[in-house]
């Protein structure tokens, strides 16, 4: 039953929702980049970097029935001083009017400009020491970067938070660039008990006064500030659990909260497809990161969702979109990117997670095609960088680009797996998430390139600076010729998009066919334009098809299969040409070599051989006339030794 179960969400999910794939993965990139659409003036804060954040107590107080968002807030920061400190400085509005600054039981001096609370200390706070300040504040967030929301869904009001990237200072006094992460959290949230509602981690309690209903949630694992979440509206909550489920690592609970509208046996049914997902995710990338806590759905007015750790914002119930969210808990929550313009370390690696999904739930076919639809988009365009330069990583619009660091860095994921193999690209994975630096702490690309390095056991640098770093895809004209003798020839030229790329070296996927329904796929090394292979084949071939998986970014690639006969001096060449030392004839099966010479520009013969594969170290650089004698006849190549 429970298989029948699982067969029968599958089947649900795939005849509903499929059609609402693309259009919630939209919302999905406009959601998470809501909080702006322009550039802003935004770096890295210098007067927040001498202090370490361990802990925030942080009570809300809202009331969804005003029509102008407000808020209520009392933050109580912990803190340890990294340098010695006679003040301190958060990031927050200036709109939220601070009425209090205590520390100690004594009211402190403070004052707030451009976006930042400035706070006085009565006396030095030394180096390693902790202290804590407790801010009392008021008023109405911005609305401009819509961090802090109140709108009504059915006539009812609801209020709800989506803070990434720079958001988080606009309800509360916090710290919020990409360098420290809260040690554990303790939220409270006040509102009208018509309403409830909801924040990350664990809910400890529900106390109901005067009319008031205050809910407190803990959460006890290193989150940065703006994955922190508040919600308040008349949810009801649809629960349902998931996990691999051995005495290790036991279910965990899946909590939904829904509106009241919303609570229908098709959302149920949508939000059913969580749990084989789960188990996926678990057996791919790890155990659950917080699986000593819960996972959930919080719903909200958006399209699209946004990754609040253990508890993710949702705008709709697509199966691509959970399974977003929820690979997001791993990659982008448990670790995250350092700096935006790493972004592709949150966005791409969890977009390739949504395809892994594809892949085992629906099969090889369907995540060709979704991998098609992902080359399509990035190639509709000849440029752009999967990582962002400094300029970039202040427009919200460039960091949360779907094609770039949504799409394309989701398709360079599926190419760095199709380069090393799965057992070696997913063990990289699993080490970076568990890397004892990186995991519930902050990463940049060099840190994943180094886990990825050490499985691959080779460098990955040509590779980065193809695919990540420069721009533009690779078209390939792929020819192909019939040997005879069961030998086929694979001519692989390559022109680029963009000039920052001079050659995409990658492996190139081939498949031949033949009259009688014969199927062969062939790998083949792709080093130089140009380059050729004699590939053994039991069949005629009648038709090539180039990368018939979509395992590389390329487009308006091109296959010709030549009816010309071959004549003896096509079917054999020199490989490499140039070379610096090895030299290999490759040629049909059925003709053996019976000498090979070298002549330099004068007409001397200075190196003879009768092998196959010749080394040339010997003989200085330049261009050589190579006479190749074989048993079926004399043919000459020109040879450059490099």
């Amino acid at each position: 039953m429970k298989n029948l179960n699982l067969l029968f969400i599958l089947f649900i999910s795939a005849f509903t929702y499929a059609q609402t794939e693309q259009e919630d993965f939209d919302q999905l990139v406009a959601s998470e980049m809501r909080s702006s659409s322009a550039n802003y003036e935004v770096f890295v804060n210098p007067n927040t970097l001498n202090y370490d954040v361990t802990y925030h107590e942080l009570r809300f107080t809202v009331n969804p029935n005003v029509t102008t968002p407000y808020i209520d807030g009392i933050v109580k920061t912990t803190f340890t001083a990294l340098d010695d400190m006679n003040s301190i400085v958060f990031d927050m509005a200036t709109q939220l009017a601070v009425s209090s600054v205590v520390m100690n039981g004594s009211n402190l001096t403070y004052s707030q400009s451009n976006y930042q609370l400035f706070i006085t200390f009565p006396s030095t706070i030394v180096t390693g020491n902790s202290a804590t300040v407790e801010i009392t504040y008021a008023g109405s967030p911005p609305q401009a970067e819509q961090a802090f929301t109140r709108t009504t869904h059915s006539g009812t009001p609801v209020i709800f938070t989506l803070s990434e990237p720079f958001g988080a200072r606009d309800w509360w006094p916090c710290k919020q660039d990409l360098n420290d992460k809260i040690d554990n959290i303790d939220v409270y949230i006040t509102c009208p008990s018509t309403y409830i509602g909801v924040s990350n981690g664990l809910l400890l309690n529900s106390v109901t006064s005067g009319g008031n209903t205050t809910r407190h949630f803990q959460h006890n694992y290193p989150i940065p500030a703006y994955l922190i979440s508040l919600n308040v509206t008349n949810y009801v909550t649809y629960n349902i659990q998931s996990g691999l489920g051995t005495t290790e690592s036991p279910l965990i609970p899946i909590i939904n909260y829904l509106y009241p509208e919303s609570n229908t046996t098709t959302v149920q049914n949508a939000i059913n497809q969580t749990i084989p997902i789960f188990n996926i995710f678990e057996e791919k990338f790890g155990p659950y990161p917080y699986r000593n806590e819960i996972y959930g759905h919080v719903q909200f007015s958006y399209g699209g969702g946004m990754e609040h750790a253990t508890m993710s914002s949702m705008g709709g119930w697509s199966r691509s979109l959970i399974a977003h969210e929820l690979g997001h808990q791993w990659f982008g929550n448990q670790v995250t990117c350092g700096t935006w313009k790493d972004i592709w370390l949150n966005e791409g690696l969890t977009e390739y997670t949504a395809g892994i999904a594809v892949e085992e739930m629906d099969g090889p076919a369907a995540f060709v095609t979704w991998k098609a639809n992902k080359i399509n988009n990035i190639t509709s365009q000849t440029g752009g960088a999967v990582y962002l330069t400094d300029a970039e990583a202040l427009n919200v619009g460039r960091i949360f680009s779907g094609r770039l660091s949504y799409n394309k860095g989701s398709m360079v994921t599926h190419m760095l797996r199709w380069v090393m193999g799965d057992t070696a690209f997913f063990q990289a994975l699993q080490n970076y998430l568990n890397d004892v630096n990186l995991s519930y702490g902050y990463a940049i690309t060099d840190d994943l390139v180094a886990h990825l390095e050490a499985e691959h056991g080779a460098s990955l640098t040509e590779f980065f600076n193809d695919w990540l770093y420069n721009q533009g895809y690779p078209t390939y004209d792929v020819q192909a010729q019939n040997l005879g003798a069961g030998q086929v020839r694979i001519t692989l030229n390559q022109s680029q998009s963009h000039p920052s790329v001079s050659f995409f070296e990658m492996p190139v996927e081939i498949r031949l066919t033949g009259s009688g329904g014969q199927t062969q796929d062939v790998v083949l090394n792709h080093t130089f334009s140009g380059e050729e292979f004699v590939v053994p084949v039991a069949f005629t071939v009648t038709g090539v098809q180039f990368d018939p998986n979509r395992h590389i970014i390329s487009r308006n690639s091109t296959t010709t299969l030549s009816n010309n006969s071959f004549e003896l001096a096509e079917s054999i060449f020199l490989y490499p040409n140039p070379s610096d030392d090895l030299v290999t004839i490759q040629m049909p099966t059925n003709i053996s070599i019976e000498k090979v010479s070298f002549y330099n520009a004068l007409g001397q013969n200075i190196l003879t051989s009768a092998n196959q594969s010749i080394r040339t170290n010997s003989i200085a650089s330049g261009i050589y006339l190579v006479k190749i004698e074989t048993s079926e006849g004399v043919i000459h190549k020109n040879f450059i030794k490099k």
